[in-house]
């Protein structure tokens, strides 16, 4: 519990600075795109890339992954079916799913695997997919929906490829995969970069809730309640239904899972929202709010399962 209650505070903490800045504009009437485009073109895909190339892949292959992996295209694909049937448009659709299964396993999901679950490393299967698989997925979609992918289809194919997210995450994993060192004086800078993504996500995230309006109002409002069930209930539910009942996880295999899965929408899912223009309001709501909930129910998960 007291893991939960330290990595709640810790973000809590820097969006309330992030809020201060913007209501005193700090930072001018422009800093909450300079610190979005920071943490999307520079800051975060350089923190992907130091994160996979020390990361050991053979994790990939774990029960843990595949639980991750189905209870996050479960909830995902439930959304899109949603927001095809309401025709909510591809990009809006996108990062509602995203809300959905797209869990913060970064600068939340590590302390929690730490205090919780004891190990900071069983954070690493549901990091690596989202890094791997659903980020470069996930934004060329983007890309396309909004106008990057037009062009020849040798442009369009090559989407992810001119993507500083996807990039990121690539480059890392090969070098991962290649067993190769990165020398110290290369590593080092890029580290440093790197660890700028979660504090600008975060300070950009308390900016935009300045002068906005109480979350769950106006046209946003079914499809923010949508994520944040699906986020909070659906895919920890999910989750534990595949580990227990499926792949037969039980006792601290199974508490893994599940908190993981229970975890909120990641801060960064605004940054790619507010990057492409489209559902921001959407993500901003459904990252708040998830967070909020999520409390709760992560406590209730590991009083229970613990």
């Amino acid at each position: 519990m007291q893991g939960v209650l330290t990595g709640f505070a810790v973000i809590a903490v820097v969006i309330a600075v992030g809020y201060v800045l913007g209501l005193r504009g700090h930072l001018g009437p422009q800093g909450r795109e300079v610190l979005t485009r920071l943490a999307f073109h520079v800051a975060s895909p350089a923190l992907l890339f130091t994160t996979l190339a020390t990361a050991d892949l053979s994790v990939v292959f774990s029960s843990r992954l595949l639980v991750t992996a189905l209870s996050t295209v479960a909830v995902a694909g439930f959304f899109v079916a949603v927001g095809v049937v309401r025709r909510w448009g591809v990009g809006r659709t996108t990062v509602g799913a995203l809300c959905s299964g797209y869990v913060n396993s970064g600068n939340l999901g590590i302390p929690i695997a730490v205090y919780v679950l004891g190990d900071a490393s069983l954070v690493a299967p549901v990091l690596l997919f989202q890094l791997v698989l659903v980020t470069p997925i996930a934004v060329t979609v983007l890309d396309l929906s909004t106008g990057g992918g037009k062009g020849p289809l040798w442009r369009v194919l090559l989407t992810p490829l001119r993507n500083p997210i996807a990039l990121g995450s690539l480059a890392g994993v090969a070098v991962a995969a290649s067993g190769l060192r990165v020398p110290d004086a290369v590593m080092d800078p890029v580290t440093l970069i790197g660890n700028m993504s979660v504090p600008a996500v975060l300070l950009a995230f308390g900016i935009g809730l300045c002068g906005s309006t109480v979350p769950l109002r106006g046209v946003e409002r079914r499809p923010v309640l949508l994520a944040v069930a699906l986020k909070t209930v659906g895919q920890p539910a999910v989750a534990w239904a595949l580990a227990s009942g499926v792949f037969g996880l039980r006792g601290a295999q199974l508490l893994d899972v599940v908190v993981t899965s229970a975890l909120p929408a990641a801060q960064n899912l605004y940054t790619y929202a507010s990057t492409y223009g489209v559902g921001e309001r959407l993500a901003r709501d459904a990252i708040l709010v998830s967070t909020v909930v999520s409390v709760p129910v992560l406590v209730g998960v590991a009083a229970v399962l613990g």
